[in-house]
């Protein structure tokens, strides 16, 4: 079932509520929205230094291994954190979770049949480097069944959450796989109501990127506003 994409009104991020996407119905907000003090915003914190991280943080294949190798596709993810004119973001902290190759994710409200990894749980997170640079290490997610429409399934997807300088400065996304036939299926890929900005959320293969034997590449580049900007999901968007 191809859901039709509402209309863009100026952005190209999903709309708060958006039908075809069920949860959304429960997660928008239903009352008059009640402004935060201005006060929050000058939290600063948290700090993430580089001290923080542990060497394996940003590979999967190796940051929950227990007694061997996780089961799937290796794969390399690799881009650029950038703000709206194109200028690198350093030192931002980016975190990432999936679902393991089977399509599972370690959570207790995961009730997908598929098996776990003792050797994965899904989870990254890396600090950006001096050009804005980020490289992720991962199994390629598998598509699982989610229940929001007659035999729907989410195309494999790597969430990806960008952290600023305080809690209340946190962007989360997505991050699909070229050619995968399940986004003209998927309401919340088909739900961002600009063309071009769900085209960015769609890796790009890199042969160059590629290494040999071991992974398939793949670029990603996240930008922070600007024409050009990433879409970003409205909060409690977590399938």
């Amino acid at each position: 079932m191809t859901q039709s994409p509402p209309k863009s009104q100026g952005s190209v991020h999903a709309p708060h509520l958006y039908p075809p996407y069920t949860s959304s119905v429960r997660r928008a907000p239903h009352e008059r929205l009640i402004p935060l003090p201005a006060a929050l915003e000058g939290l600063h914190g948290p700090v993430f230094g580089a001290g923080r991280l542990r060497p394996d943080d940003h590979d999967t294949t190796r940051n929950a291994r227990v007694n061997g190798e996780p089961l799937g596709e290796r794969i390399i993810v690799r881009g650029r954190l950038l703000d709206g004119s194109g200028r690198p973001i350093r030192g931002a902290l980016i975190e990432t979770w999936q679902a393991n190759a089977a399509g599972r994710y370690v959570h207790g409200r995961d009730e997908h049949d598929a098996p776990l990894d003792p050797n994965f749980t899904g989870t990254a997170r890396m600090l950006t480097g001096g050009n804005g640079e980020y490289e992720l290490i991962s199994i390629r997610p598998g598509a699982y069944p989610w229940g929001n429409h007659p035999n729907a399934w989410r195309p494999a997807h790597i969430h990806f959450s960008v952290f600023g300088t305080n809690f209340t400065q946190r962007l989360v996304s997505q991050m699909y796989f070229p050619g995968d036939p399940l986004l003209a299926h998927d309401p919340i890929y088909q739900g961002i109501p600009d063309e071009k900005g769900r085209q960015r959320l769609i890796s790009r293969f890199d042969l160059n990127l590629t290494r040999p034997g071991w992974a398939l590449g793949y670029r990603f580049d996240i930008v922070l506003g600007g024409g050009a900007q990433t879409p970003f999901e409205e909060p409690g968007h977590d399938e």
